[in-house]
């Protein structure tokens, strides 16, 4: 069974404390970060599942990195801030985030809300869930494609089309399957065989 990484962004040493042990015991693996840039190498090199994020961070807001997260992938972001507005709330829902919990707050809660989040990419989060070649991993239930272990933004046809080319390797790849499968049939006739 995957353990599903969760990263905790908050710059309270207590808060990573409190958590780590709830999710670990929970069988989940804590990722830390306590700053917006510790944050980016995290998601660059772990490549977490869920990440746990306040706003209040040394170097900047963390709607700073919702908004970079969500430039590039559709991972799950639950905001845990000591900010209660109903504006705020509007603001980092419409941002992108996915859920929000103002502190102080519970940890059975907590993880309750983790658990919903990740739902559905635990049910879909099969072995053929992970596509990978010498240099592309590709992931499919978070459409997220990373190259030499960059990760890259990409517009949903250009994922379909790298996907399409990954789960059929060293073979060739007709145009009417590409026509049905991605472009809806408005592409000019092509053939396009995958060397990975």
């Amino acid at each position: 069974m995957m353990l599903y990484k969760i990263l905790v962004i908050d710059d309270e040493p207590q808060i990573h404390t409190f958590i780590r042990i709830s999710l670990v015991a929970e069988g989940f693996t804590y990722l830390g970060a306590q700053s917006i840039a510790e944050a980016k190498q995290v998601i660059q090199q772990d490549s977490p599942h869920l990440l746990i994020l306040d706003l209040g961070l040394p170097d900047g807001d963390g709607m700073d990195l919702v908004n970079l997260v969500r430039a590039t992938s559709n991972t799950p972001i639950l905001i845990l801030t000591a900010r209660d507005e109903e504006d705020e709330k509007i603001r980092l829902l419409e941002a992108g985030a996915n859920d929000y919990l103002s502190k102080p707050f519970g940890i059975r809660e907590l993880i309750v809300r983790v658990k919903v989040l990740l739902r559905d990419l635990v049910n879909t989060h099969l072995p053929t869930d992970i596509l990978e070649t010498k240099d592309i991993k590709l992931e499919i239930s978070t459409n997220q494609v990373w190259f030499q272990g960059v990760p890259l933004a990409l517009t949903k046809k250009e994922f379909a089309f790298l996907r399409m080319l990954m789960t059929t390797p060293d073979k060739l790849v007709m145009q009417e399957d590409l026509l049905a499968n991605i472009w809806g049939g408005l592409i000019p006739k092509i053939r396009i065989t995958c060397g990975f």
